[in-house]
């Protein structure tokens, strides 16, 4: 009876710890015009992947380009008022956050943020992973 109380414990914290392999950090929404100095493929508007789900993101992520063209998925955590609306996105790195130091880890384009979040201007906390 023990050894079986023991295996369910232990599938269930491992469940538990499964659910959080990625990193955290903070996300907030940027607007048009999107066509930024820094973006991956000049200065074109076909570089956007459809639905507008992108990012630019913070210098450590940027690491001098080498982040063009990441896929990430994005998932709200926290905020606050609850602005978390559940689920995840994948989005692609398109651009630099262009304010140095840059206020967040990821800018969310309008409809990547509004995705995942139920209010435009606010900061979240997500979780994210390549």
């Amino acid at each position: 009876m023990k050894l079986f109380l023991f295996v369910i414990f232990s599938s269930l914290l491992l469940k538990q710890l499964s659910l959080v392999v990625g990193d955290v950090g903070t996300a907030a929404s940027y607007g048009p015009p999107y066509i930024r100095d820094y973006c991956c493929d000049g200065n074109r508007p076909g570089q956007f992947p459809p639905g507008n789900l992108f990012v630019a993101v913070n210098e450590g992520l940027w690491d001098n380009g080498a982040a063009c063209g990441r896929r990430y998925r994005i998932r709200c955590v926290s905020g606050n008022n609850r602005p978390c609306k559940g689920g995840s996105i994948d989005v692609k790195v398109v651009d630099s956050c262009s304010r140095s130091p840059c206020p967040n880890t990821l800018l969310m384009s309008n409809d990547a943020f509004a995705a995942i979040a139920r209010f435009p201007h606010v900061k979240i906390n997500i979780e994210y992973t390549q």
